[in-house]
């Protein structure tokens, strides 16, 4: 799985984003200091966010970013493929021409994987995550889609 720092930092962004959208909309900057991920590398990731309908932005005082939808319809499949481009465990992007234009011997075992991990990872939702870590702490928060 090609599961990068980019994706990572776009899921915990997203996650800081949906803890903290109660308020408003949120600045990048206050996530950069929460979660110690540079600025210019939030902006970055946030434009693929948008582009890919997962946040909006908000203009002028008091602008940043809220959730384009309820924590609870955002998959953490959808934040990985906005930021990664694609999920992929294989060598050759999910095509059968990974070995002199034949599949490789271990190519329906990595296609395999992608579909295990895409599966697993489109049923987690950012309320999930914020719900299991709030289970372990003890405290109980609910999110929704702010306007």
């Amino acid at each position: 799985m090609r599961l990068t720092t980019k994706g990572r930092f776009a899921v915990t962004a997203m996650l800081d984003l949906a803890m903290h959208a109660q308020n408003g909309a949120v600045k990048l900057n206050d996530i950069s200091e929460r979660q110690n991920i540079s600025l210019s590398y939030l902006e970055q990731l946030f434009g693929k966010l948008r582009r890919a309908g997962l946040v909006d932005s908000i203009r002028g005082p008091g602008g940043g970013y809220i959730l384009a939808a309820d924590a609870r319809e955002i998959s953490i499949a959808q934040i990985i493929t906005a930021a990664e481009d694609r999920l992929d465990a294989t060598l050759c992007s999910g095509k059968a021409n990974c070995h002199n234009g034949a599949p490789c011997l271990t190519h329906d075992l990595w296609e395999n994987l992608n579909r295990t991990i895409n599966q697993y990872l489109s049923s987690i939702t950012l309320q999930t995550v914020l719900s299991q870590k709030d289970h372990h702490s003890g405290k109980a928060v609910s999110l929704t889609h702010i306007n």
